[in-house]
């Protein structure tokens, strides 16, 4: 049997692909969006279809989900199955979401939860995952020098967001309207476990309700006749944001949904990542691997980035405390920064996110910190109990290896995809 898997370089791609294989599916690749980020739709349709009329496809497969592979899986009634791994992801707000042929598999259940009425029956929640095999390949073949050189205190792998910042690019808001988002980032900030900011976004200052969302008859947002019902804030946003208006999927965006989570909540990421880092380095030894700027992190050790194959799960397995930090639009589920940790061996300090006791067992799989006090404080405290620290390390890789590798999802994902074709 064969499936085409339509590829755009996520770095899970690889590890999908080995496993549908191992599971006797012939994969067939389509890779033209791996090398140019600029293939427009109709191309997409045309290399998708012309690969169609040639194979008879168990179903097409994507990382995310692709409209275009939709559109036209739906006109050949081939089944497309697609898993996403990023929050948010704008193209869910494409009429396709609606159409029959897809199996939409969603790793965060708050996303899943937002989306799923478009189309109930085709829309499911599945949780990330990583290759443990890979992992301790890469790290029993590592030289004695090599695990020394990617040894740390405490560790960090990750953009720091500032050069991609949605929101610092956006000119004109009022001083209020800035005011504002900084007391929300602020509020956030002090609460794991919840997300306020779509909340927040549509208060009326002299009205403090929360205004309901409003769905078209095909359960998708329509924002056409929505200007009166938008608060002074979002009034703001979408006056001074083009991608609100230009998006192909403008008309069925939720203006809050994309500003909350898209805008804000990634400059909530620059903000928190900058503040924690520059906290804890103040008194322990921090090894960052970026390509972001840390000219304002001093007191951070800057090491460059990270081969993701071949040097990341080295540091993930030599660091005492690997830290974990979730960007806020991924709102309840696990990134998968902490499948890849807990499978190579690390022992993972994370914030606290809502569907990690449904997967782990916190303080003996994982640790959790909901405040900045707490993740000082349990920072000091695993730096200086290493047989405690390497029991829980222990713990979560052993979990991680029977529970939550890609051959476990794909197998819930096949038998799923199965049942409703």
């Amino acid at each position: 049997m064969e499936i085409l898997f339509y590829r755009y370089g996520s770095i899970c791609e690889p590890d999908i692909i080995k496993c549908f294989r191992s599971m006797e599916l012939e994969v067939v690749e389509e890779n033209s969006q791996v090398t140019n980020k600029k293939v427009s739709p109709s191309e997409t349709v045309a290399a998708v279809s012309e690969l169609i009329k040639k194979h008879s496809f168990l179903f097409v497969f994507t990382i995310n989900f692709f409209p275009a592979v939709s559109d036209i899986c739906q006109i050949y009634k081939m089944p497309y199955v697609c898993w996403t791994v990023d929050c948010p992801v704008m193209e869910l707000f494409s009429p396709a979401l609606a159409n029959d042929c897809n199996r939409v598999f969603m790793f965060d259940k708050a996303q899943y939860e937002y989306f799923r009425h478009i189309n109930p029956k085709r829309i499911f929640h599945l949780p990330l995952a990583t290759n443990v095999s890979r992992w301790d390949q890469v790290i029993s073949q590592a030289s004695s020098r090599d695990l020394d050189r990617f040894t740390s205190d405490i560790s960090f792998i990750g953009s720091l967001y500032e050069e991609k910042d949605p929101y610092d690019k956006i000119q004109g808001l009022s001083e209020y309207t800035k005011g504002y988002v900084e007391g929300m980032i602020e509020a956030q900030l002090q609460v794991y476990g919840y997300n306020m900011l779509e909340d927040l976004l549509n208060v009326y200052p002299d009205n403090p309700a929360i205004l309901p969302g409003s769905f078209s008859s095909n359960g998708l947002h329509n924002t056409n006749n929505q200007e009166s019902s938008l608060s002074p804030i979002m009034q703001d946003f979408k006056k001074h944001v083009p991608d609100l208006t230009r998006s192909p999927y403008a008309p069925y965006f939720s203006p809050s949904y994309i500003i909350a989570h898209h805008f804000i909540g990634m400059h909530a990421a620059v903000v928190e990542r900058r503040r924690l880092l520059s906290m804890l380095s103040e008194n322990h030894a921090v090894d960052l691997y970026t390509f972001s700027d840390t000219s304002h992190l001093p007191k951070v050790h800057n090491r460059g980035g990270a081969k993701t194959l071949t040097e990341m799960p080295l540091i993930f397995h030599q660091s005492r405390i690997n830290l974990n930090m979730t960007i806020r639009p991924i709102q309840t589920g696990l990134s998968l920064r902490i499948f890849d940790i807990l499978g190579c061996g690390g022992f993972l300090l994370t914030n606290y996110q809502q569907e990690l006791g449904e997967l782990y067992e916190i303080g003996k799989d994982v640790e959790v910190f909901t405040s900045k006090e707490e993740l000082a404080d349990k920072a000091a405290y695993y730096l200086t109990h290493d047989e405690e620290r390497q029991k829980i390390a222990r713990n979560g890789y052993e979990k991680t290896r029977a529970l939550h590798t890609y051959e476990t999802r794909i197998s819930q994902m096949i038998r799923i995809i199965f049942k409703t074709i």
